[in-house]
């Protein structure tokens, strides 16, 4: 595994790449000698076999499938290996916010998973039900969400920090029966239940049956009193398995529907992308209200049969890399605005810590700049992988892959099954160098099958024939790595010249003064727009005029002349959604005074 400079031909191995000496507060380990780790083999070992010989129905014979191939997405994730010699391995390890560590073997979600799914029976839920999960990171949340797929009925996870808007919108336009929740959260939901006339039940996980009202049920009691035995319900593999809502710029949420058939993308990817194995600890830091969360906090790596690890408690990096060395994690999915405040919190926050267990770091959320990625390599001694899929698309599709070389601030190389390509506006593929729109071929088996009730929309991803159209521009270059740019509507035309916000950013936040940045296009009469940047200052940094000007003039250094930002702004935070993605948008509507649009996925701090 290798280290790649991009626009430069030379390869950096990890101990060239990393050359700090040893320090005593992190144990004596030096981090060259924390790269050794990265030497083991990847379970994709060679990349351009693989993509040229693979085929999802050679892929089929991963997955386990009932007769006439019927399928269950949650019998692979869990029931199958009561029988392969799993069944008594830690499937979760679930810390809550009081930093209580709660252990559940495969077995254990399985009875609970039945018992649920027998109690959802028993309420009248059947196959194609929506069922909503509203619950914080608690075991309650991963063994309900396994139940619902296993009687065939349609998991709606939810974030937790919704308020009562977003709730209503998403609970009346999905038609949900039930809702699981808990105490704290339900008076979101009371101060709308009125709104919601197709939601039959409400289920309370910590509080007692006699202190509820009508239409309402307490979970321990409902469930402590069905079987712990439950046949996987046997479904079609394009039966819908979950209902993600994304927000959009203007408008409602959209619902987007993914089926059980997605397990084998699952499967693949998390086996390649992930490299998991069977011995790993992984930590998905992703909550289950955002679709990496769902695919791989809990069917992807519980498919392949790995232990994983939940955590309730707010990002704090301390606490980050105490659970680390506690539980001995291995494997760590994150996003990249969490890196970058990881990176804010400085290199001794790393250096008080081992961190020896982790041998594989992944990103996923929004492109990664490269600044992080160098600075992984010399805190972490690995790379961070970074990858690029979508709510819609159900799996990664263009990924960093361990067997691959990294360069820094690329999506990567599309996955063997995905044909990627940058097109023009009539679909048209382009060379390599070539600005344009990012397109799939829609052959892959967790493309998405419907927006819920919204079939304008659904056509929408594919206006452009024989493509699913990502919405997203980037550039391809003559090694087949994919370059992000930016959303098809955040392109920047300043002066004649389109510009990607991404660019801009990275080249702010390799300003040492910048821990994160957000750039708009401003309309300018002179020019059509410029680019304004809005700035996070690193800790224990002054602002000042002088400081702009200097961020300015050093961006002007790293990028054309056209490109740098003519106004900065500072401020104390950056709007982001939960999944850690910039809202560039609200810092344009804010800006402009335009209307904000949907915000219900906006982070709550």
């Amino acid at each position: 595994m290798k280290l790649v400079e991009k626009n430069k031909g030379t390869e950096v191995s990890h101990s060239a790449a990393n050359s700090s000496p040893q320090d005593e507060n992190n144990g004596g380990k030096t981090r060259p000698e924390l790269i050794k780790k990265a030497s083991t083999r990847a379970n994709l070992e060679n990349y351009e076999e693989a993509y040229a010989g693979f085929s999802w129905q050679d892929a089929r014979k991963e997955i386990s499938y009932f007769a006439d191939g019927k399928v269950n997405a949650a019998h692979n994730a869990v029931d199958r290996h009561l029988n392969n010699g799993r069944r008594n391995k830690v499937a979760l390890y679930a810390v809550g916010s009081d930093n209580k560590l709660e252990k559940l073997t495969f077995q254990e979600i399985s009875e609970q998973s039945n018992r649920i799914g027998n109690a959802l029976k028993s309420l009248g839920i059947k196959k194609g039900d929506r069922v909503f999960v509203f619950l914080p990171r608690v075991c309650e949340l991963y063994t309900s969400t396994i139940a619902i797929a296993k009687i065939g009925a349609v998991a709606g996870p939810l974030f937790s920090a919704f308020g009562p808007d977003a709730l209503r919108d998403r609970l009346r336009d999905s038609g949900a029966k039930v809702i699981i929740t808990n105490a704290a959260l339900k008076d979101k939901l009371d101060s709308i239940r009125g709104q919601l006339p197709e939601l039959e039940y409400v289920i309370v996980t910590d509080v007692e049956q006699n202190k509820l009202g009508h239409q309402e049920l307490g979970f321990k009691e409902l469930v402590a009193k069905q079987s712990d035995k439950l046949n996987c319900e046997q479904m079609d593999p394009d039966d819908p398995l979950y209902l993600l809502y994304t927000s959009g710029t203007t408008g409602k949420p959209k619902g987007i529907v993914h089926v059980h058939g997605d397990i084998i993308g699952h499967h693949m990817t998390t086996k390649w992308v992930l490299d998991l194995r069977d011995d790993d600890v992984y930590w998905c830091t992703a909550d289950p209200g955002w679709v990496t969360g769902t695919v791989y906090g809990i069917f992807g790596p519980w498919s392949n049969g790995v232990s994983c690890v939940s955590y309730e408690g707010r990002f704090d990096a301390d606490s980050w890399y105490k659970l680390i060395d506690k539980l001995k994690i291995t494997v760590w999915y994150t996003a990249p605005t969490a890196l970058r405040m990881l990176m804010k919190a400085g290199d001794d926050a790393v250096y008080r810590h081992s961190l020896e267990s982790v041998r594989h770091i992944c990103s996923v959320g929004e492109p990664l700049n490269p600044e992080v990625v160098r600075w992984g390599m010399k805190v972490y001694g690995l790379p961070i992988h970074d990858n690029w899929w979508q709510t819609e698309t159900g799996m990664q599709l263009i990924c960093n892959i361990p067997c691959l070389p990294v360069k820094p601030g690329s999506m990567g190389k599309p996955l063997p099954g995905v044909y990627a390509a940058i097109v023009d506006d009539e679909g048209n593929e382009l060379e390599a160098g070539k600005l344009g729109k990012l397109v799939v071929k829609p052959t892959f088996p967790n493309i998405l099958r419907q927006v819920w009730r919204n079939q304008e929309k659904y056509n929408e991803y594919f206006k452009i024939p024989g493509w699913y159209f990502s919405g997203d521009n980037a550039w391809k270059d003559e090694d087949g790595y994919f370059w992000f740019v930016g959303r098809a509507d955040d392109v920047i035309n300043t002066a004649g010249h389109r510009v990607g916000p991404f660019e801009v950013e990275s080249a702010l936040v390799e300003h040492p003064s910048v821990a994160e940045a957000g750039v708009i296009g401003k309309p300018d009469h002179e020019r059509g727009e410029i680019i304004k940047a809005f700035i996070v200052l690193s800790n224990g940094v002054e602002a000042s005029d002088k400081l702009i000007e200097e961020i300015k003039d050093y961006t002007k250094k790293q990028l054309a002349a056209h490109a740098y930002p003519r106004e900065i702004e500072i401020k104390d935070s950056l709007p982001k959604t939960r999944s850690g993605k910039i809202m560039r948008r609200l810092l344009k509507a804010w800006e402009l005074g335009l209307p904000t649009g949907d915000i219900s996925s906006l982070e709550d701090d």
